[in-house]
Order: C-alpha cells, then sequence, then structure tokens
C-alpha cells in the first residue's frame, strides 16, 4: 500500500510539472511577435527606429520626392493600412505595391524585403508591430483590413 500510495504521489507531481511547463508555453502569437521583434531590429529599425519611432520629418518629402521612412508606433499613419498593402509595401517596395493597385508614378524609399525575408518573417514583424498598438489602433487597423478583404472578395 505504501508504494502504491508513493507512486501515486509521484505521478501526481509529475503530471502536476508538465501540465505547468506546457500551460507556461507563448502562444502562437506571442512567439510570432518575439521572431518579429528580432527581425525588425535586424531588417526594419535602420530606418523605422529602434522605438519604430521613424525618420525625423518623416512628413516632409525629401528632394527626391520620396519621403522619409514613417513611424510605425501610434504616432505614425501605418495603423490606418490595411494587412495586405502593410505586407505587400514589405515585401515589394513601395513603389511596386502601389503599381500593383495600378498607381503608376508613385515615389517611395521603401525598398521590397521579398528576396531578404519570408512570407512568416514579414508578417512576424508585422505582429510585433501592431503588439506595440493600442486596441484603439489595433481594432481600427483590424476594420481597415475586414473592408479591404471585403472589396477584394466581391
Amino acid at each position: 500500500m505504501k508504494v502504491f500510495v508513493t507512486f501515486a504521489l509521484v505521478a501526481a507531481l509529475g503530471a502536476f510539472i508538465l501540465w505547468s511547463l506546457l500551460s507556461a508555453r507563448p502562444s502562437q502569437e506571442e512567439e510570432a511577435i518575439a521572431r518579429g521583434q528580432i527581425v525588425y531590429a535586424k531588417s526594419c529599425a535602420v530606418c523605422h527606429g529602434v522605438n519604430l519611432e521613424g525618420q525625423e520629418n518623416w512628413r516632409i518629402m525629401n528632394a527626391d520626392g520620396t519621403f522619409p521612412a514613417p513611424p510605425h508606433d501610434i504616432e505614425g499613419h501605418t495603423w490606418h493600412h490595411d494587412d495586405q498593402l502593410l505586407f505587400d509595401f514589405t515585401k515589394l517596395g513601395g513603389e511596386a505595391a502601389m503599381a500593383a493597385r495600378g498607381v503608376d508614378g508613385f515615389k517611395s524609399g521603401m525598398p521590397g524585403f521579398g528576396d531578404v525575408l519570408t512570407d512568416e518573417q514579414i508578417n512576424d514583424v508585422w505582429a510585433y508591430i501592431k503588439s506595440t498598438w493600442t486596441d484603439r489602433e489595433r481594432n481600427a487597423q483590424a476594420e481597415r483590413t475586414a473592408e479591404q478583404q471585403t472589396l477584394t472578395d466581391g
């Protein structure tokens, strides 16, 4: 009987430890955000700022017709755009993303990262950026994404 009680206690303790470890694992969203933060630091922060603050005078056009890199925090306008546009800007670059939408002659300093980053990495970067916004910005951006998806789907 003593052996059985000891075995039951050890099994219960093991099950509790296993449950604790599994429940402490980050969610897929949390993992994407963590990966995105790393990719952002390596690939995006040089222009858009370590703290997503963008470049100075980002609203004032450069001599070449481009604008400085905008902030991706809530002070910028990034959250005004739907997911597909944000993804395409990152993957294709600003000019190509707009040309794909029929906007010719759009000047952009944003290069495409499609040859450097995978689609998953691009999505992870956007998961990280969105995680820094307040609910207000996340909700507004999600609504724009849903509206655009409705238009795209017909």
